[in-house]
């Protein structure tokens, strides 16, 4: 029976867009024992998958991490995250590794001065190349995130007016460049006249709070409040969603949801737009087309480069609500 790691150590769009590999491993190679390694804050993402033997964690001592690995005697690692710390246990597990391709020269050339060699494949189906060797084929069905019934957030558990249906709002996101403005989000929610639940981490409760002072329909700040297992809960019984750039999106995709993404400092070519494999599920894309300095980042910044932040401030908040309606008829 071989045993196989995976290694992808962070962040959260990232993990759950590698659930195809894992799916795909276990289906087509049934005898396989499969382990992932991620940091500790992340393991709620991959414990619950049932394709996965066991979770490895770790927060800053690759050494004894690595060492507690080696016990494994693992016959093959597929290096997803290919960086210093995961070059570093490899070398240390010292059995055949495939490293993925991250492209970053690529990338750099895209971000510092926009000649455009990305390819045109999505981040998942280059992932599943990593799997040629063992005769492993993409099935097709898309991301996979497993919500626990402890973390399903009830329709009753919701105020009354919530209980007929509501629109899911992720704020959150891991740059401020890749946040929608508070302006910005109001004004979507004013004019799609619906109840809706805001959705981001404690960093967020502060936007959260002054969104919903502002806005003029029934609104729930839940930013902070719920784990991201209670959030997918929610994404999953929302009519319509509209996200940044964010992981809670690939999670949305995950759960076969159409949604709304908001693009600011990033854009789609590098691969990460919401994936359904094989599966037609809408899902639009708004960003603001013919700006020279986007993308300025493959991740993010903590404030606009150029001071002049077009790339949200230009946003066309009637294109996310026009999109936010044709979604929600879908749901």
């Amino acid at each position: 029976m071989p045993k196989i790691l995976i290694i992808r150590f962070s962040s959260i769009g990232d993990i759950v867009l590698t659930t195809p590999v894992v799916r795909c491993l276990k289906a087509q190679m049934p005898d396989a024992e499969i382990h992932y390694l991620v940091k500790s804050k992340h393991v709620g993402l991959i414990r619950n998958n049932p394709n996965v033997a066991k979770v490895h964690a770790f927060d800053s001592n690759l050494r004894k991490v690595a060492q507690k690995l080696k016990s494994n005697k693992f016959d093959f690692v597929i290096d997803l995250h290919n960086n210093l710390r995961s070059r570093y246990i490899t070398t240390m597990l010292g059995c055949k590794t495939i490293h993925f391709d991250k492209l970053n020269l690529r990338k750099w050339l895209l971000t510092r001065l926009h000649i455009k060699m990305m390819p045109s494949k999505h981040l998942v189906d280059r992932y599943m190349e990593t799997l040629e060797s063992f005769g492993i084929k993409n099935d097709g069905k898309g991301l996979d995130f497993f919500i626990r019934e402890k973390d399903e957030v009830p329709m009753s558990s919701l105020p009354e007016n919530f209980r007929n249906g509501y629109y899911a709002f992720v704020i959150g996101g891991s740059f401020f460049t890749k946040k929608l403005p508070n302006d910005k989000i109001v004004n979507v929610i004013n004019k799609s006249k619906r109840p809706v639940i805001l959705i981001g981490d404690e960093s967020d409760q502060g936007n959260g709070y002054e969104i919903a002072r502002k806005v003029n329909a029934p609104i729930l700040n839940q930013c902070g409040k719920y784990s991201i297992g209670q959030s997918a809960s929610i994404l999953l019984q929302a009519d319509g969603i509209i996200t940044n750039d964010t992981g809670m999106m690939h999670i949305a995709a995950a759960l076969k949801k159409p949604l709304v993404s908001v693009w600011g400092n990033t854009v789609p070519a590098f691969g990460m737009t919401p994936y359904y494999g094989d599966e037609k599920v809408t899902h639009p894309i708004v960003q603001v087309h013919g700006l020279s300095c986007r993308p300025c980042s493959k991740l993010g910044h903590s404030k606009c480069p150029k001071g002049h932040f077009e790339c949200m401030e230009m946003m066309p908040s009637d294109e996310i609500v026009k999109r936010l309606s044709e979604i929600s008829l879908l749901a």
